[in-house]
């Protein structure tokens, strides 16, 4: 592996005037304001939880807190706009207030929910739909001038899983990064942050086709951002529960680093920081 390629490529994100170096790789947090998401040791409640659960983050090493109150598990139950909103802005607000340093994305795949957030004190929009389900979404983007992450995925979180199906799934996610890039382009958005979508509208099969070829990704020299945290293409190929899938996600998270990904999203922070450790001293 050509170090220079991957693990050491030259990478900086515009947050509000403040350029955040991430040539090598980071740890992003999974917050999630959410009564039913998959993980149900990552759900908090409360503004003073959130906080409680930041401080541990920031302390095991995580460069980023990714905030989201809508589940995008599958057949997760949609959540009104307002409800997103008021969930989640007063979270932003008081992370901003008590660890102003800390660089805080929000997960959400509404234009207006992200504008209101980026307004509360978040920096990047994390959107597991790329513009697909608010077509507002790109203008905002342009309009905020923030680092944007887009996923792939086909369909809803509703129904994303309803047999999802490709000729290739790899060369039809580089096909929809190329189309998108293009078109944030064109209206002047330059920070991009590409996440394959593991678990998003694909099979076990195609998951794990992707991750073998996910250093293809790194023709568009944006970053990678991954997420496998004890996600289902672990516990079903060990047949364990999401409990117990610690091992697995760092075994996955290892394999991603060494095919450049740039950001690990996941639940268990200092595990990731550990991966990222180990990984800089092997490549150098």
């Amino acid at each position: 592996m050509a170090k220079d390629t991957f693990l050491n490529r030259k990478h900086t994100l515009n947050c509000k005037g403040k350029l955040i170096d991430i040539s090598k790789p980071s740890v992003m947090a999974i917050l999630n304001i959410t009564p039913d998401s998959f993980y149900n040791k990552s759900r908090v409640s409360s503004v003073d939880e959130a906080l409680r659960n930041t401080e541990k983050f920031i302390e095991a090493g995580a460069k980023f807190i990714d905030v989201g109150a809508y589940s995008s598990r599958p057949g997760a139950t949609d959540v009104s706009e307002t409800e997103e909103i008021e969930r989640l802005v007063p979270i932003v607000q008081a992370i901003n207030q008590s660890f102003p340093e800390t660089l805080i994305s929000v997960d959400t795949f509404r234009a207006k929910v992200a504008e209101e957030s980026i307004h509360a004190g978040a920096h990047i929009i994390n959107d597991i739909a790329a513009g697909n389900l608010d077509e507002k979404m790109f203008e905002t983007v342009a309009k905020l001038q923030v680092p944007y992450i887009m996923m792939h995925m086909k369909g809803t979180p509703q129904n994303m899983q309803e047999n999802p199906s490709y000729e290739n799934v790899t060369t039809e996610v580089f096909s929809y990064f190329s189309e998108k890039i293009k078109t944030l382009n064109n209206l002047g958005v330059k920070d991009i942050i590409l996440d394959p979508g593991f678990g998003f509208a694909k099979t076990l099969d195609h998951n794990y086709e992707l991750l073998r070829n996910m250093q293809l990704l790194n023709f568009f020299e944006m970053p990678l951002l991954v997420g496998f945290s004890r996600k289902s293409m672990i516990t079903k190929v060990l047949n364990i529960k999401t409990e117990e899938a610690l091992n697995g996600t760092s075994v996955l998270n290892t394999t991603a680093l060494l095919k450049g990904a740039n950001i690990l999203r996941v639940h268990d922070v200092k595990e990731a920081v550990e991966c990222v450790e180990l990984i800089n001293r092997v490549v150098g």
